[in-house]
Order: C-alpha cells, then structure tokens, then sequence
C-alpha cells in the first residue's frame, strides 16, 4: 500500500510540474482518443460491377463449318463482348445458310442481333427478313432464334411468309419452327390466302 501511494504521489507531483500548455495538450489528445473510439464502423461503399463491354470488334465474319462444308456464315459491323461471353451486334446482321455442296440457299438480314452463351442461342432483331432461294419464299419477322448446336430456327413471334412465285401470302400468329436453312419449317396456327386450283365444274 505504501508503495502504491508513493508511486501516486510521484505521479501527481510529476503532473503538477508540468506546463499548462503540455497538460493542454494532454488533454485534448484524450478527449481526441475518446470522440475517435464513440465513432461507429464506417460506411465502405459497394462498388457495382461494370456490366458494360469488355471488347469490342468490328467487321466481325464469324463461318460455321460441319464435316470441313461451310454451312453458315455471319457478318456485322460491330459486336460487343461482355464479360459472361455474352454478345450484343447493335448494327445490322447478315447471315448465309448453306446447302450440302457448298451453295448459298437462304439468306437472312436483321437490323440487330445478340448471342446468349448460357443458351448457346443466337437471337436477330428488329426487320427479320429471311429469303429461301430454292423454294422463292420470303419469310418476314421481329425475331428470330438460332441454336448452332440444334440447328434450329424458331420464334414465338407473328410470322409472315410470302411465296414470290405466286404471291401467296401464309401468316402465322404464334411464331415458326424450322431447319436452318429455311428448307423444311412449320408454322404454329397458320392463317393467310392461298391460291387453289379447282376442277371444270366445281
């Protein structure tokens, strides 16, 4: 007890002999000390990640081969890379189907385009025009969806098809299933005009 009171007295005398302008200083870097240890965690702000294009290429020809035959080939001015390999075209696509000895048999134009790699399904937008040279048919669209591994076309959106020999004209109201050359399709619900010839007599 004696020792501590001594150690307490030495304290104090210390304390006293120091100036007023070190006591001052003293006191401030305590209070200091006690205003930093009431202050709460601080608010780190969340950082969203970038969501835009990683790259970005341009005059982009992407060919699609089975069994070394060319069977389509894609072009557009720009395409957009993001960084789950998803890929957006904003400018217009062409794309060529071709047939077993290497002749171009449908042709399709788009005024956009994106590629879902998740899917693995190429979609075109927005002006669908899809022509089949060999059967003279012109198929008209909002959107249409390409599976390369499938290769199947199809859409659940109003479909138009008109036949450029004879101008018949077959609407589809809930979209198209087809190859993807446009050679063998179906339409779901089809409506239009069509031209029938009849017998003498009926």
């Amino acid at each position: 007890m004696k020792s501590e009171k001594l150690i307490v007295n030495r304290v104090n005398a210390v304390w006293r002999n120091l100036p007023s302008r070190v006591c001052f200083s003293l006191f401030v870097f305590h209070v200091s000390l006690l205003l930093l240890s009431c202050e709460g965690p601080k608010q780190v702000k969340k950082v969203e990640p970038f969501k835009g294009p990683i790259e970005e290429i341009n005059d982009v020809k992407m060919l699609f081969s089975e069994a070394a035959l060319l069977k389509v080939k894609l072009t557009t001015a720009k395409q957009l890379r993001y960084i789950n390999d998803d890929r957006k075209y904003p400018k217009p696509v062409s794309i060529l189907f071709y047939g077993p000895t290497g002749e171009e048999v449908t042709t399709l134009k788009s005024d956009s385009g994106r590629y879902d790699k998740a899917k693995d399904i190429y979609t075109v937008m927005g002006h669908v025009v899809v022509i089949n040279k060999q059967k003279q048919e012109k198929l008209l669209t909002s959107e249409l969806n390409w599976n390369p591994v499938t290769k199947k076309v199809f859409t659940n959106k109003p479909v138009t098809i008109i036949s450029q020999l004879t101008g018949e004209k077959l609407n589809g109201g809930l979209g198209l299933e087809s190859n993807q050359d446009f050679t063998n399709y179906k339409v779901l619900k089809p409506t239009g005009v069509f031209n029938v010839e009849t017998s003498p007599g009926y």
